[in-house]
């Protein structure tokens, strides 16, 4: 057997497999008679049918299987050998491959396309500038957030009379010529909020009515094109809504306050946990510091986004063998079309630049990932999902358990080294280049953070 290489250009090559009669003939002449002990034919004892026969039937089978056995090591065992950059799977070739006739050749060749890795060697230096982005958070922003917090703790009072924000419950019911309607719409439990009303003049009829008082008014006017809200209130179905036209009087019998938390010790506690902050100056110095950590899992996800993009564009020159990969690509994913691979390849070739820059610079400055790495990680993924129900600190047997159970799984490890491989890769690109990181208004902020 010989194996032979002809490149065709730096990123892609011709691998040909040449097999002669001596290479196959003793292993399939073996295979042929293990199948003739292990043969069961009609008319001949088990193991004593014809050779000849047995050649007959499976000559054919035995010869493609071994054939095809030693092509396969062969092709692989060479590209180990010759440490060849093999960039995805070997395929047959569509133009040099001769057809195979198995009945009628006993020698036989066989011809491999393979995409060969690209050399990619990334330089960094100070001349390198990169602009990113961190949120700005300005008084503003911290005193909307402590409202937020406010808002959320606050307490459900009752009053006396109606301001725009209050929740007022009575009685309604449907008029005709000021008096109520015969078999007109009554509803006993009614619930509206005057600032939820589009129509003000509607509004102002309800500011500063007492328990008691009933008020006339025009649903129809107060909720000008809300039909959803109409229908809500009258509990009809929406379909109706179009021809509802009445006024109506709604008799105030609770009267229900929303009041924000005060800025008080227990309000600080709540928010921050026993403790944290003993006035109002250090819980908004708490809170600010809560935003800055808050924002800063995005202000690393656009670093290593800006990172990413900057590596890629200094391999802007990196060719690769587009026909052979396309050819690939569409063998490995049959359910695939080759226009749905034509328009998904130009991420594909962002993907692999991206992927073998990373290889060059993790060998080059010796990245290393260790386990400490990845359990640092995987406590702020639980403390991140802890946050979102409110619950900022947490013991650390707590957080010791949680982060084992997620580490539990294999992938789970998998994809949060390669997370820590990146964060240290950015790191490491950050100081090797000149960083220009700006703030920028939070509204701004968000749409780029995605």
């Amino acid at each position: 057997m010989n194996v032979s290489l002809k490149n065709i250009d730096a990123v892609s090559a011709i691998v040909k497999v040449e097999i002669e009669k001596n290479d196959y003939a003793e292993q399939v002449e073996k295979s042929l008679r293990k199948l003739r002990q292990q043969a069961k034919l009609p008319g001949f004892r088990p193991g004593m049918a014809p050779l000849g026969l047995i050649k007959k039937m499976y000559g054919k089978q035995s010869l493609a299987e071994e054939v095809n056995k030693l092509t396969t090591n062969g092709l692989y065992s060479y590209l180990q050998e010759n440490k060849v950059r093999v960039l995805g799977e070997p395929i047959v070739n569509e133009t040099e491959q001769k057809q195979i006739d198995l009945d009628v050749d006993e020698n036989f060749e066989f011809c491999f396309d393979i995409a060969i890795k690209p050399e990619i060697d990334i330089q960094l230096s100070k001349a390198d500038n990169l602009k990113t982005y961190r949120p700005l958070i300005d008084d503003k922003v911290v005193n909307e957030q402590i409202e937020s917090y406010r808002k959320q703790y606050g307490s459900y009072d009752k009053a006396d009379a109606v301001v725009a924000e209050d929740l007022i419950k009575g009685m309604l019911t449907e008029l005709e010529e000021g008096s109520p309607k015969v078999d007109g719409i009554v509803i006993d439990e009614a619930v509206l909020m005057p600032s939820f009303m589009k129509g003000k003049m509607e509004q102002k009829k309800f500011i500063g009515a007492k328990i008691g008082k009933s008020v006339i008014f025009n649903p129809f006017k107060s909720y000008k094109g809300a039909e959803v809200e109409i229908a809500s209130l009258l509990k009809i179905e929406k379909e109706a809504v179009k021809n509802m036209k009445s006024d109506f009087t709604f008799e105030i019998k609770e009267i229900t306050r929303y009041t924000p938390a005060e800025l008080n010790k227990d309000f600080f506690d709540k928010v921050l946990g026993p403790d944290m902050a003993k006035d109002e100056t250090e819980f908004y110095d708490k809170i600010k510091e809560k935003l800055l950590m808050q924002f800063d899992y995005y202000v690393g996800q656009i670093q290593k986004k800006a990172v990413r993009d900057m590596l890629i564009e200094k391999a802007n020159d990196v060719v690769f063998p587009e026909n052979i990969l396309k050819r690939w690509l569409l063998i490995s994913n049959q359910k695939s079309t080759m226009e749905e691979i034509e328009n998904d390849f130009p991420n594909v070739i962002r993907d692999l630049k991206y992927h073998f820059i990373k290889e060059q610079l993790v060998a080059a400055h010796d990245i290393k990932v260790e386990d400490e790495d990845v359990n640092t990680i995987a406590r702020q993924v639980v403390r991140s999902q802890f946050a979102q129900y409110g619950m900022y600190t947490l013991p650390d047997e707590m957080l010791d358990n949680y982060s084992k159970n997620i580490l539990s799984k294999q992938e789970t490890v998998d994809k949060i080294a390669d997370q820590a491989l990146d964060d240290k890769l950015t790191a490491l690109v950050k100081e090797l280049i000149t960083v220009d990181e700006q703030e920028m208004p939070l509204d701004e902020f968000r749409k780029i953070s995605g």
